[in-house]
């Protein structure tokens, strides 16, 4: 829990002036003679209706020795206080729009800062967005907007969805990341594959995905997903970066492992303008061109029909050792042979790995 103290009244460095006239028995015409200035710019500062200028600030230096940059930063912080108090009362009519964003969820997972003031909470929000107020979320998240539309569950939640992206981009953007290299990215693929086997949790290996996608101007992030967005994975562009937002909302290996390799289909066969969520409700040519890439690169489509022909549709043996022969964990295997129909969903658990969040 923040909170800054900010005061909700503006001093303006006039009152310090008629102090200082007052104290020194000077007159308003007597300090306009001594400033070179008309009497009317001396009494209008006085009164706050005019502001102390970097020239007037200057002469007022030699007139009673008080540094100019003091002047200026009095009528710096003056003009600071009074636009930030005009904002307070024009925010005020967005705290709805707080209501609808999952701020505790921010919060507990320290993507936010906790205020028990709500104008001060709506601020951070603001802060996170990197936007004015509210009313630019609209403007700035509708590159997002296409790809909401593609999905009515999407579009009912966009304000959370656009959470979880900004939280992506956020992290995206401070990876170091070399230019995008595709022919690079494409042999990270094939490192990716011995990587599914690997017997560690999740976060040792994605950080060696990690490194490995950053080499070759990839970023990859793992963002906790949101609840009732429904959001698998995110492919877009940031500047001349690549980024694969990955939820772990389904926590198989198994479907980690698609997700990502999905995300790279994305990547290498569509443009760098387009955002590509994954979730409910979406499909299309470049989903499915998306889907066959995952497939064929986690599971060659030949050794796939030479397994089935062989297999009897039961046996668990089987799968491990055709998973150790194409070099990738069993639990994808099992999860492929789910999505087909050619195992039921309750059998062949046990050869995937489950993560959780810690």
């Amino acid at each position: 829990m923040t909170n800054r103290y900010q005061p909700d009244f503006a001093v303006h460095p006039g009152e310090h002036l008629d102090e200082l006239l007052e104290t020194s028995g000077m007159t308003q015409a007597e300090l306009a003679d001594r400033l070179g200035v008309h009497k009317k710019t001396v009494n209008e500062i006085v009164k706050g209706k005019a502001s102390v200028s970097s020239d007037v600030a200057l002469r007022l230096s030699k007139v009673f020795q008080y540094p100019a940059h003091l002047w200026n930063n009095m009528q710096r912080n003056y003009d600071e206080t009074v636009a930030r108090l005009s904002e307070k009362e024009r925010l005020k009519s967005h705290l709805d729009w707080l209501k609808q964003l999952p701020v505790k969820q921010m919060v507990d997972r320290g993507w936010l800062p906790a205020h028990k003031d709500r104008m001060a909470q709506l601020d951070e929000v603001l802060r996170f967005f990197g936007i004015a107020s509210p009313d630019q979320w609209q403007t700035v998240w509708q590159t997002h907007q296409v790809a909401y539309r593609q999905s009515q569950h999407f579009e009912s939640c966009a304000l959370a969805l656009s959470v979880w992206l900004r939280q992506g981009e956020l992290q995206a953007q401070s990876m170091a990341c070399a230019p995008f290299d595709r022919k690079g990215f494409q042999e990270v693929l094939d490192s990716a594959r011995t990587l599914t086997r690997e017997g560690l949790d999740l976060f040792v290996h994605q950080r060696k995905l990690t490194d490995l996608c950053a080499r070759v101007g990839v970023a990859l992030v793992v963002v906790p997903e949101l609840p009732k967005t429904g959001v698998s994975g995110c492919t877009r562009w940031l500047g001349g970066k690549a980024v694969i937002q990955i939820s772990l909302r389904y926590k198989s290996n198994d479907q980690f492992w698609f997700t990502f390799f999905h995300e790279a289909g994305h990547i290498l066969k569509h443009g760098k303008k387009e955002v590509f969520l994954e979730g409910k409700g979406l499909d299309g040519e470049k989903e499915e061109e998306a889907n066959a890439f995952a497939r064929d690169r986690l599971i060659p489509p030949a050794d796939y029909r030479r397994f089935l022909q062989q297999w009897d549709g039961r046996s668990l043996d089987p799968i491990e050792a055709f998973a150790d022969e194409i070099g990738i964990a069993p639990g994808i295997v099992v999860g492929r042979l789910q999505f087909d129909k050619r195992l039921r969903s309750s059998h062949g658990n046990g050869l995937k790995v489950f993560y959780e969040w810690t």
